[in-house]
């Protein structure tokens, strides 16, 4: 690919017509999402966090189930931490949901449960950054502050040519500074709403829609056929590998449970007792370890085992596998506990555990 050129040379009608042409495209295409037809910062709030790194499609319903159990911040920062991790299962990234709680007690403490909508004070607050206080403070008070998410990041690296990293400290700058450039002075709010929703459905990651994009003749991407080569992004971090045994102790009544700490995955979820090895073992070495032997005595058999399920989070992939016990005398951990199967409902389950747990219970 050609060195891109920088944005700052391109002369200012071209630049001008780029923020007009994604306007008026963005009124007669963009979609009719709950969030975009009020101006009320809370709700606002809760749309921003749960969608990001989260397709509309997917947080859509998680969105009306936390705004009809909270209507309101302050039922919200009356909840527990169980109750929100509970509506957050199946999200992923739990850190967001336990932050939230943290925020919304914050507003009720803090601001007397009136939500802020200025930036300076948006972002003070706990699970908020740049990124989410630009967005809050724009679409609720119609702020002066371009907002740059993913999508954003795309558009302006496939049309202003921009070959640094988008996920590099230093192509912040750049991006946050064009992008603030670029922003329609009048109604920024309506701007940003334009910017993220043509990434979003036309400027896509793969596949994007060229063909009908109504600003390509001055995109840089498009005219050196470049749309595969941007945005450029650094390598992540290679993926840390686990392998998970997960034990199920059931009468079909009952089944015994862990709570789990807060410096892991999941944390202050529940899942079951586990034994985590530094690779793939056989049923058999499972159960003839010290741990389990200890937990479980030494004629603990296997009744029945999983395949073993690949799971993907951040940074970590996760090779888990559930085996179901018999001829067992427990001897209880500190964090484990009984719990009727009919209470499930009511804990916060991390994904695969849920799914393991909806396979023998029909939950």
């Amino acid at each position: 690919m050609k060195k891109a050129h920088q944005p700052h040379l391109l002369p200012i009608f071209e630049v001008m017509n780029f923020a007009d042409e994604l306007l008026n495209w963005y009124q007669q295409n963009k979609r009719d999402l709950p969030w975009r037809n009020t101006t009320d910062a809370y709700t606002i709030w809760l749309s921003e966090i749960i969608l990001q790194q989260t397709r509309v499609e997917q947080g859509m319903p998680y969105f009306h189930r936390f705004l009809e159990r909270f209507p309101d911040v302050r039922s919200f920062a009356a909840a527990t931490e169980d109750e929100v991790l509970k509506l957050w299962q199946g999200l992923g990234y739990y850190s967001r949901g336990r932050n939230m709680l943290k925020t919304a007690q914050q507003v009720e403490q803090e601001y007397g449960g009136v939500f802020p909508t200025d930036y300076n004070t948006l972002i003070k607050l706990k699970g908020i950054g740049e990124y989410t206080a630009a967005a809050i403070s724009s679409f609720s008070a119609n702020e002066h502050r371009a907002v740059v998410d993913g999508n954003v990041y795309r558009v302006l690296a496939r049309y202003f040519g921009i070959s640094e990293p988008v996920n590099s400290p230093k192509s912040k700058k750049t991006f946050q500074e064009l992008a603030d450039s670029l922003i329609n002075k009048k109604n920024p709010a309506l701007h940003n709403q334009a910017m993220m929703e043509f990434g979003a459905l036309l400027c896509k990651p793969k596949n994007p829609g060229c063909g009908i994009c109504p600003v390509r003749l001055g995109c840089y991407a498009f005219k050196h056929n470049a749309t595969t080569n941007l945005p450029v992004k650094l390598k992540t971090v290679k993926s840390k590998e686990r392998y998970l045994n997960y034990f199920l102790v059931t009468d079909g009544k009952t089944l015994l449970m862990n709570k789990r700490g807060d410096n892991d995955i999941w944390a202050n979820m529940y899942d079951l007792p586990l034994l985590e090895t530094n690779g793939l073992i056989s049923v058999e070495e499972a159960l003839n370890s010290s741990e389990i032997q200890y937990a479980f005595g030494e004629n603990v058999k296997a009744e029945y085992v999983s395949p073993i399920n690949k799971h993907i989070l951040t940074h970590q992939k996760l090779f888990v596998r559930l085996i179901k016990l018999s001829d067992y005398q427990v001897k209880l951990e500190q964090k484990w506990f009984y719990t009727e199967v009919e209470n499930l409902s009511n804990l916060a389950l991390p994904k695969i555990i849920f799914i393991f747990l909806k396979y023998f219970f029909n939950l």
